[in-house]
């Protein structure tokens, strides 16, 4: 695999049954393997509230196998800011081993957006549990917050994701930074770049700015702003990242999608730096472009965008995880890579 090819995906289809999540809208998704209890274990972006999770006995996560989603349990959901909540869940995981949860100092750590109002002024808390199920118990403050006036992030900090080196004894997170004031992006001025943090255990978190920001290509699928972003090792590259993006420059029109413009589409990044913090290249074209999209999946309610993308490796599959469809009633589905690994 290289920033010039894409591997072919084959569908499966919705992930939930309708009836087991209502109107409700899900995504974000992030699997871990659960130890205690033997399953893997979803946690997810499910609003109402914000937040959920689900497990699943299937070897290779199934659709149709997981659990109905419930509501995260926190020992302290006043530690989210008065009158929002708490979005957009994320395990941090082994940066080593792909859907593990990291433990470290006995603890498992939980990433989560925490947001006032109706999900404005977003920022990010982290909160931990000895046990997957929970009950997660808050930090107080703020892991990660909005930045100062005219930096990436001063609007919101937003979909986090987390991971632990534990031959550095340190946290990256990766989160999206979205701008206030024009950015230096030629093609996107107001485009969410993707933006990394470090953390040494027991240090404060270190902010270390725009990682990926849009590509200054006009057209190209990451020309309008970047998501959600997980990283994997790979073989012919050091590193793999999976994430979204749009070739849409965000505007600041204060329309329903004015931040986040469709079309969001999937993709991989690719990295040979030894600490995966710097070196990325977007590969040149996403997994599918929106005219893309076979009718039945269409008819299935996939279009408008695919937002957060989850690599899930297990018993010799890969299977991708997604959430896609019209603003306000997306839903999760899934595809398995066809005779591929990835590299």
């Amino acid at each position: 695999m290289s920033p010039t090819t894409n591997p072919k995906w084959i569908r499966t289809g919705p992930v939930f049954p309708r009836d087991s999540v209502g109107p409700d809208v899900m995504g974000d998704p992030c699997v871990v393997w659960d130890p205690e209890i033997g399953v893997w274990r979803m946690v997810m972006f499910l609003d109402p509230p914000g937040h959920a999770d689900s497990i699943s006995r299937s070897p290779t996560g199934d659709p149709g196998s997981w659990t109905r989603p419930e509501p995260l349990r926190f020992a302290n959901p006043e530690e989210f800011p008065a009158g929002g909540g708490a979005q957009k869940p994320f395990i941090v995981m082994d940066a080593t081993r792909p859907n593990h949860a990291a433990r470290v100092d006995g603890r498992y750590w939980l990433l989560i957006v925490g947001f006032s109002g109706v999900a404005r002024e977003k920022r990010i808390q982290r909160a931990w549990a000895t046990s997957l199920a929970g009950p997660w118990t808050v930090e107080p403050g703020d892991l990660i917050p909005r930045g100062g006036p005219g930096s990436a992030d001063e609007n919101h900090t937003d979909a986090v994701t987390g991971f632990w080196f534990e031959d550095r004894h340190e946290f990256v997170y990766y989160h999206m930074g979205y701008p206030l004031s024009p950015q230096p992006y030629p093609t996107s001025p107001y485009g969410n770049a993707l933006c990394v943090a470090t953390q040494k255990l027991g240090d404060p978190v270190v902010k270390r700015g725009v990682m990926i920001a849009p590509m200054a290509k006009p057209g190209h699928w990451t020309a309008g702003y970047l998501g959600a972003f997980q990283i994997l090792p790979g073989h012919k590259h050091r590193w793999i990242g999976v994430l979204n993006a749009s070739p849409t420059p965000p505007d600041r029109l204060g329309n329903k999608t004015s931040e986040e413009p469709p079309p969001s589409l999937g993709g991989f990044a690719f990295s040979e730096a030894e600490f995966p913090i710097e070196g990325w290249t977007v590969a040149d074209s996403p997994f599918e472009w929106m005219e893309d999209i076979p009718q039945l999946a269409k008819a299935a309610g996939e279009g408008v965008n695919f937002w957060r993308q989850h690599i899930f490796i297990a018993d010799g599959t890969t299977r991708l995880f997604y959430n896609t469809g019209a603003y306000g009633t997306e839903r999760m589905f899934s595809k398995l890579l066809d005779g591929e690994t990835l590299d």
